[in-house]
């Protein structure tokens, strides 16, 4: 077996490369004579279809975080841990039916927009500085080492230079031709990446197999590694604190999943460029289909990686086809790149150029998300409120540039990030807990004020700290040793948001003595009338779910 690239492979990718880069450019064209408009640029003018909303989703969503990361805690943990994956099917219709109906009615560009709309500028400002931190900081510095990472274990290209590649990858489309440029080519890479993926699988689970075929290398799987198809875990399992048994269907798993698919700009942005409101609903549910395929194609090859490198007769297999440098219990996140080498010469360039897109088309959104919420929610407001459309659109640009080449910087530095999909989780669920609280009780309380929001969301924060850093943090003897030995994360988020929701209320009912808030958003049950094609999908999505936990409970 040929595990080295060939002229075949590279031709393969730099079609791709070449394609995303010139269908980026040429959907963001201007027409003669015609201004490109901050909603041209932010919302892609508005023209979204279903099918392009929903590919968009999934695109910005999967990236090195599902590919490397997911497969690297599939390799450490199993199945169980896409339960991300599929209770997002799940999150995807609840957001469909009862947030997108409110922010499409409220006709907003960012999330922050509508903070200020529901409670007040100070809010929107502080929420707006949460998720540009976040965003460079965690979200596209890991995206960055982690598709650095696969370039350097597939190619062997260096660290820092795969991340300077694919930093102006993304660049060189999405800076220029903002959110349509990114939806449009979004709608090639999903059909890429899921393509790639299902190869990888394919062949994955054809080398465990041989003469048994695809089949019998899944049945294999099953068989050597049992522990890793159990959906629920329980407390004698050493990664429980990853995935805390039903806590994971019922407890903190549906704040990180409410939180990221119903108030996070970097994915409510696509729908928020939809030609209608029903058009979105509809986006949204095809996205709900997307997720439910996502475990075969990122979670399987590392439950397979994990056989392989855990069974003497395959092992002997892999050392007569030449595949080196086989990941371990300390290097997760090699298993998904490693496992490339198992495809043949061509097709091994394409299931790269779908890891690629995959990277690619989640940075270039996260790049736009962030560059939109800095100029519509802190440069226009505070900087310059008398900006035109053309100045708009430069500093859109700018703050894109600067935010990708800060996180450049940073990305190297996480070489020592292990489990990479568990870390951005983590600590994604420090702010995340509050600010679900503070949406949802502006959603759906008119009681809620600005005052308890405000006072809310800065408690979650110290409240989230004590309790990930203080079963650990504090000093011998102390009064605090032990309080929380070993709680989850999941389990750490749900409390959060609890004890959050708790002094939101109690402030805001000290306030108002029980009486509405000036603001509240006025909702009746039209509001949260579907279509008929939402409806069903919806129906036949959580059918599909309740028979994936039932074989794989």
């Amino acid at each position: 077996m040929e595990t080295g690239f060939k002229t075949i492979d590279y031709i393969v990718f730099a079609v791709y490369a070449l394609v995303i880069i010139g269908v980026g450019l040429w959907v963001s064209r201007t027409k003669d004579g015609k201004e490109k408009t901050a909603e041209d640029y932010f919302l892609a003018s508005k023209s979204l279809p279903w099918w392009a909303i929903g590919a968009s989703l999934i695109a910005a969503n999967i990236s090195a975080e599902q590919f490397i990361g997911m497969s690297g805690s599939g390799f450490a943990i199993g199945l169980a841990i896409a339960s991300y994956e599929w209770m997002a099917a799940l999150t995807l219709i609840i957001v469909g039916k009862y947030f997108l109906p409110v922010f499409i009615n409220q006709k907003i560009y960012t999330i922050p927009e509508f903070v200020e709309k529901r409670y007040s500028t100070n809010l929107k400002t502080i929420l707006a500085i949460f998720w540009i931190l976040l965003y460079v900081f965690v979200n596209l510095t890991s995206i960055l080492y982690l598709g650095a990472l696969a370039l350097e274990t597939i190619m062997g290209i260096p660290l820092i230079y795969g991340v300077i590649g694919l930093a102006l990858f993304a660049a060189t489309y999405s800076l220029y031709g903002g959110l349509s440029a990114v939806a449009w080519t979004d709608v090639i890479q999903v059909v890429l990446l899921v393509f790639g993926g299902f190869i990888t699988t394919y062949f994955a689970l054809n080398f465990l197999g041989a003469e048994n075929g695809v089949l019998g290398g899944f049945k294999h799987l099953m068989d050597v590694a049992p522990g890793h198809f159990e959906m629920i875990l329980d407390k004698s399992n050493p990664q429980y604190v990853n995935l805390p048994g039903i806590g994971v269907l019922i407890g903190g798993l549906w704040v990180a999943n409410l939180y990221y698919w119903g108030f996070n700009q970097y994915i409510i942005q696509r729908t928020l460029a939809a030609k209608s409101l029903r058009e979105s609903q509809r986006g949204i549910v095809f996205a709900g289909f997307l997720k439910l395929l996502i475990p075969f194609i990122v979670v399987i090859p590392g439950i397979a990686a994990y056989v392989m490198t855990n069974t003497p007769d395959v092992m002997a297999r892999l050392g007569e086809a030449g595949l080196v440098n086989l990941p371990t219990a300390d290097t997760p996140d090699k298993a998904y790149p490693w496992l490339l080498q198992l495809l043949p010469v061509g097709i091994r360039g394409l299931a790269f150029a779908a890891l690629t897109a995959a990277i690619v088309s989640s940075l270039a959104s996260m790049l736009n998300s962030t560059s939109t919420i800095f100029t519509m929610d802190i440069y226009k407001p505070y900087i310059n409120p008398t900006a035109s459309n053309k100045i708009t659109v430069r500093v859109g640009r700018l703050s894109a540039a600067a935010a990708l080449v800060i996180a450049a910087l940073i990305a190297p530095q996480l070489i020592n990030l292990g489990q990479a999909f568990q870390y951005i989780q983590e600590y994604t669920g420090v702010v995340s807990p509050g600010i679900l609280a503070v949406f949802l009780m502006g959603l759906f309380w008119k009681k809620t004020t600005n005052k308890a929001a405000i006072l809310g969301v800065i408690s979650s924060i110290p409240v989230a700290l004590f309790f990930k850093i203080g079963p650990k943090g504090w000093a011998a003897g102390s009064s605090f040793e032990g309080v929380f030995p070993n709680l989850p994360f999941l389990d750490q988020m749900g409390l959060t948001f609890i004890i959050t929701s708790i002094i939101i209320i109690a402030i805001s009912y000290f306030q108002h003595k029980g009486t509405d808030d000036k603001k509240a958003i006025e909702i009746t049950k039209a509001t949260f009338k579907t279509g008929q094609i939402f409806n069903v999908s919806a129906y036949a999505i959580i059918l599909i779910l309740v028979a994936l936990y039932a074989i794989f409970w």
